[in-house]
């Protein structure tokens, strides 16, 4: 029984582990980004809190794009709430590509475009205020 509960265990280790990643694993500090878009979804957890955009092209083209934070706890370190973006805020977002070319992107900051008001991400990248 301990033998079963210990692999359980071990098992469960590891899928945290492995759902962690390292900054230059996953992005490249070399592709900047800068998008205009409409918040979808806020998802305050953690490992990193996440946050998607629908982003529209000149053609009228709308994408979605997934936003990676911080951790919730060094977001409110950097004076953010759960309530400072919201679904169907206009915001601007800084940051750099992901590695494998799809729409994700670690985040620098956001600015909410009704308030001018810039949120530093406490990205995995680094980056302080």
């Amino acid at each position: 029984m301990r033998i079963a509960l210990a692999l359980v265990g071990a098992l469960l280790a590891s899928g945290a582990v492995a759902a962690h990643h390292s900054y230059s694993a996953e992005f490249d500090a070399d592709k900047p980004v800068k998008l205009t878009g409409v918040v979808t979804k806020v998802d305050w957890k953690n490992p990193h809190a996440l946050f998607y955009i629908d982003v529209t092209d000149a053609s009228g083209k709308v994408e979605n794009w997934g936003w990676e934070l911080a951790s919730p706890t060094q977001l409110m370190r950097a004076g953010w709430t759960r309530n400072s973006m919201k679904v169907g805020d206009r915001v601007i977002v800084e940051g750099t590509l992901a590695r494998d070319g799809t729409n994700h992107a670690n985040t620098k900051a956001v600015v909410l475009e009704s308030t001018g008001k810039r949120l530093f991400a406490a990205s995995s990248q680094g980056e302080t205020p």
